[in-house]
């Protein structure tokens, strides 16, 4: 396929398809970003779907969020009003950034002749055959071969900004949630749930990491989550933390970003609200099981992140993994990262 490494004209129209999920969309960001500070009269879209799209609302480098219906690709009335959007938008390139067949259609529908993708192994499915010039990612961490994306069109290891857009309305939100909770002196936040069980680790864990927080330290947590089987997953470890953490409201996405912008510490499990608090600078202490630490884990040198082991194995393999990945991380571990990270906010304070 023909190489190309400068657009067309000064101010190209380029679409960014990540369609989800929720870690991926935040960890896509930076593309974005990058995207604006090296071609500030580029017009940018991003289409996403709907769960995801609450993040990218009022995000500073786009100028225009494409958002797709659950089951979109079902629904042949649908794909044709897509197709009519897209092409009404006269792209001049697609950044294809999730490898798979749906999101390269996606791109195809678009019109653009030239579709930015990846070849194997993150090109999966038939994107290969939809995509117009395939790149071979070499960077270890995922934020980072997504930024390499950028390299045909010039723009080689820009800086890694996520600028999550915060609303006042989130910020109004979480400030309140923080008066109501007595929690102005700083908090934690533990976020205990996952998409898949494989990367849980223990509540009675979180419920002894929070009671260190709370009789070493002084500072009391907040334990977040989403549906009902994460709210059990939180009550389960309030009432064994001898009073130190706290059920958070229930919140949207943009209200545990507003919630993570001002927590002194982030405890969570490879999974979306993780990667959220990482991009809004929230200092983390991430929980890796199954999957590599050192290609998923939060993106920056202010975490710890800390994992025993993980399987070099499929998708399918880590998803039904043994419990022993997750619980090969001790409270010991735990609370040492924490140390690590109050430790030095404590040194910067002084």
């Amino acid at each position: 396929m023909k190489s190309e490494s400068t657009l067309s004209r000064r101010s190209p129209r380029i679409l960014i398809v990540r369609l989800s999920a929720i870690g991926d969309v935040i960890q896509q960001m930076p593309v974005a970003c990058a995207l604006r500070e090296h071609l500030p009269e580029a017009f940018l879209a991003w289409a996403v779907e709907a769960r995801a799209a609450t993040l990218l609302r009022g995000h500073r480098a786009l100028d225009e969020l494409i958002e797709l219906p659950r089951g979109w690709l079902k629904s042949p009335r649908t794909v044709w009003r897509l197709r009519r959007q897209l092409r009404a938008m006269e792209f001049d390139v697609v950044l294809e950034a999730q490898g798979l067949t749906k999101s390269a259609l996606l791109g195809r529908l678009s019109g653009a002749k030239r579709r930015i993708g990846y070849d194997k192994p993150r090109g999966r499915e038939l994107s290969r055959w939809l995509n117009t010039q395939l790149l071979e990612a070499t960077a270890e961490h995922v934020v980072d071969a997504n930024l390499e994306l950028l390299r045909p069109l010039g723009i080689e290891r820009p800086a890694v900004r996520f600028d999550v857009p915060e609303l006042p309305a989130d910020r109004a939100s979480a400030e309140e949630m923080i008066r109501q909770a007595g929690l102005d002196g700083g908090f934690a936040l533990i976020n205990p749930g996952a998409g898949w069980p494989s990367k849980i680790w223990p509540a009675e864990r979180h419920a002894a990491v929070a009671r260190y927080l709370g009789q070493r330290r002084g500072l009391p947590s907040m334990v977040l989550w989403a549906g009902e089987e994460e709210r059990t997953l939180a009550e389960r470890i309030v009432s064994q933390s001898d009073r130190h953490a706290q059920t958070a409201p229930a919140t949207s996405l943009a209200e545990v970003a507003a919630l993570s912008r001002r927590c002194r510490l982030f405890i969570g499990s490879d999974t979306g609200p993780l990667h959220l608090a990482a991009a809004v600078a929230a200092p983390c202490v991430g929980l890796y099981g199954p999957w590599p630490a050192r290609k998923h884990g939060p993106y920056g040198p202010q975490h710890v992140v800390l994992q025993k082991m993980y399987i070099e194995g499929s998708t399918k393999q880590r998803r039904n993994a043994s419990p022993k990945y997750m619980e090969a991380i001790t409270v010991e571990m735990v609370t040492q990262a924490c140390e690590t990270i109050l430790g030095r906010s404590d040194r910067e304070a002084a």
